[in-house]
């Protein structure tokens, strides 16, 4: 899956946007990866939660930016789509190779400060604008506000950023909550998987009470796969909690 808001442009649209290189590259599994990349003769300044809009070759896809502001490159964390038009053109990059940035963020996807507890539903690289937000905020320190992260994904080598929420969950367990579940505990990949396992609306009811959320101050985020939107958002809202999402689609 790749990020919603996907659009075809001709190359002659795309030859005076400004670069990005890309300096840092790590392959997780044959179609998860995280890319940095360092915006060139461009400041780009933007909000945790929004996404950037990258292209090769003409071609545009938008992306959530998995990096706080303060953080020097733009961290992206992508799944190939092997039928895709972008991704696979991704798949050949290496460092020092440049692509296309849009200059301005964009996104509403950000965090809500009205509220004091904020419920995170993720899916695989649906993760990434809620690393960017809890990064933020406890680089500066601030306080007030518990983000609680319930991460879905099929197979346990999807967590790439189980550690680091997990480290953050242990260092600040008044801030950061951290829950990964596996979709498929029967399949051998999983075999040492010992945590949480069912889809995310499958087991989101059980942790909004689990948590002992106080409605009147809490927002469900949902950043991910359509199913698990639509499938959460039919409990959650259901059940009267305020509600954000954030859809992601095949290219």
């Amino acid at each position: 899956m790749t990020n919603l808001r996907t659009a075809r442009v001709t190359q002659d649209r795309t030859l005076d946007l400004p670069r990005a290189k890309l300096v840092e590259r790590v392959d997780y599994t044959d179609d998860l990866m995280v890319i940095k990349l360092e915006p060139q003769d461009l400041d780009f300044n933007f909000n945790p939660g929004q996404y950037c809009t990258l292209g090769l070759e003409g071609i545009e896809r938008a992306y959530s930016i998995v990096s706080a502001p303060h953080e020097p490159l733009l961290e992206i964390f992508v799944e190939l789509v092997p039928d895709g038009q972008l991704t696979p053109l991704m798949w050949q990059m290496g460092t020092g190779d440049t692509m296309s940035i849009r200059p301005g963020p964009k996104g509403i996807f950000v965090m809500d400060p009205t509220v004091n507890q904020h419920l995170m539903l993720g899916t695989v690289t649906g993760t990434a604008p809620f690393v960017s937000i809890v990064r933020d905020h406890l680089h500066y320190n601030r306080s007030g506000h518990h983000f609680y992260i319930l991460e879905g994904a099929s197979y346990v080598d999807e967590f790439v950023y189980d550690t680091e929420l997990l480290d953050l969950s242990a260092a600040h367990p008044d801030v950061v909550t951290f829950v990964p579940a596996i979709s498929r505990p029967n399949e051998a990949r999983n075999a040492a998987w010992e945590g949480e396992t069912g889809r995310l609306n499958a087991i989101v009811a059980k942790y909004l009470h689990q948590f002992k959320l106080d409605q009147s101050d809490t927002l469900v985020y949902a950043c991910g796969h359509p199913g698990m939107i639509e499938g959460s958002r039919e409990i959650v809202a259901g059940e009267g909690w305020k509600w954000t999402e954030e859809r992601f689609w095949k290219e």
